[in-house]
């Protein structure tokens, strides 16, 4: 779906923006969940109405995966967007690729080098290179623990599980069947499609492992700790606590609505989703700690591509930095359940609203604490796609977790090895 949000070029720009016309294209990935078109749509047209010299064409591209494989054509053909929010962990990608500038060299103000420090030290991970900024935090999130209250309340159980043998047992007393033997409630259910990845690495943090070292160069997939998080993954579909196989993401909200599940481990950004439809009272927790607490980031980062006017490129900037400032980046958060990306968000009336009327937002913020940058190295896409399928391989049984992960190291080495 492509949705044209023009506004007639008149008079003078009201915020700082340039003085002649512009036109820009915004990719952004409309499959995220929630109210996101809906408020993408409402803040573009707010900008377009208060600075009348620029144009913006919101072109809604589909899934993450399809946002950056339609921005890599457009921008490898000399088409490229002027900006575009794209996965934080493409970053490496985009810089490789020469298709990104750094905001620092756009940041010449005071004001504009306070906005470039202003976010969460825990997004910028996934934002930086060799000390520069080339993305900025807008739809991040974590993952996080959602938990049917009514479900907990028949089991005997009130707090959410705070370490991983915890996690077990709870989904052991949460975890239904029928008559005959068949489950109707499943304790937990962490999906392994989609994004495996990204709720796989709340377990490795969560054990002590870090993923990815040497500025993006470098995997440690057959670390002991990453091998035992997998284990772990593993022996709740073969100790009866979690549907065996592969698990959809796509499909899990619903699980949870419909009962099938007691337990759940998504995005934050499912948070406004959740709360409109679960039919019962819910609660959101971190992810369960084992030798320490621990999540990676997720999310988008908005991104300024080379190839536009100098008029564009400013334009371009102006948007992204007003549409980070507190008062826009709230409402999004809110219509959403994404993460603020800056204490200052937080600080606004109205996220301390939001907040005292929902403290489950809170979770995911306060989490930040404990969260590392999300996997991303060069190739990200390949090397991803490798590890995806070693958990695959161990969470349908073709292979030992320790087996593949090996073989994931292997073949992610080779690809690495010519950017170290």
């Amino acid at each position: 779906m492509i949705s044209k949000l023009k506004a007639a070029v008149a008079g003078l720009a009201l915020m700082a923006s340039p003085a002649l016309a512009v036109d820009l294209e915004f990719y952004f990935p409309v499959a995220v969940g929630g109210a996101a078109a809906n408020t993408i749509e409402e803040l573009t047209n707010e900008y377009i109405a208060a600075n009348p010299g620029v144009n913006i064409d919101a072109i809604y591209a589909g899934s993450y995966q399809d946002t950056v494989a339609k921005a890599l054509t457009a921008a490898r053909g000399g088409n490229a967007p002027q900006l575009s929010v794209i996965l934080s962990v493409d970053m490496y990608t985009l810089f490789d690729e020469d298709l990104i500038h750094a905001f620092d060299d756009f940041a010449t103000t005071d004001e504009d080098k306070a906005w470039l420090k202003s976010f969460y030290p825990s997004f910028m991970e996934n934002s930086m290179i060799d000390g520069k900024t080339y993305g900025i935090p807008f739809q991040r999130s974590t993952p996080v623990l959602y938990y049917n209250k009514e479900a907990f309340a028949e089991a005997g159980l009130t707090d959410a599980p705070a370490t991983w043998e915890e996690m077990k047992d709870y989904a052991g007393k949460l975890t239904k069947k029928d008559d005959a033997g068949n489950v109707t409630q499943w304790g937990v259910r962490i999906p392994s499609s989609g994004f495996p990845y990204w709720l796989f690495q709340g377990l490795t943090t969560s054990n002590g492992a870090t993923l990815v070292t040497d500025n993006g160069t470098k995997t440690n997939f057959d670390d002991p700790k990453v091998v035992e998080a997998l284990e772990y993954l593993v022996s709740l579909s073969k100790d009866g606590v979690m549907a065996p196989g592969i698990i959809e993401w796509g499909a899990t909200p619903k699980a949870f609505f419909e009962g099938q599940t007691a337990m759940m481990w998504t995005s934050t950004g499912n948070l406004t989703n959740v709360r409109k439809n679960a039919p019962f009272d819910f609660g959101v927790a971190m992810l369960p700690a084992n030798k320490r607490r621990g999540a990676p980031t997720g999310g988008g980062n908005f991104y300024l591509f080379k190839g536009g006017s100098d008029e564009e490129t400013k334009a371009a900037f102006d948007f992204i930095k007003w549409i980070s400032q507190p008062t826009q980046a709230a409402k999004w958060s809110i219509a959403t359940g994404y993460v603020a990306p800056s204490p200052a968000t937080w600080d606004s009336k109205e996220m301390q609203d939001y907040a005292a009327d929902f403290p489950p937002a809170l979770v995911a913020r306060d989490q930040l604490e404990h969260a590392v940058a999300e996997l991303s190295t060069y190739e990200n896409q390949r090397v991803t796609r490798i590890f995806n399928d070693a958990l695959h391989a161990a969470i349908t049984g073709d292979k030992s977790a320790a087996d593949a992960l090996a073989e994931a190291q292997a073949k992610a080495d080779a690809v690495l090895k010519a950017y170290r």
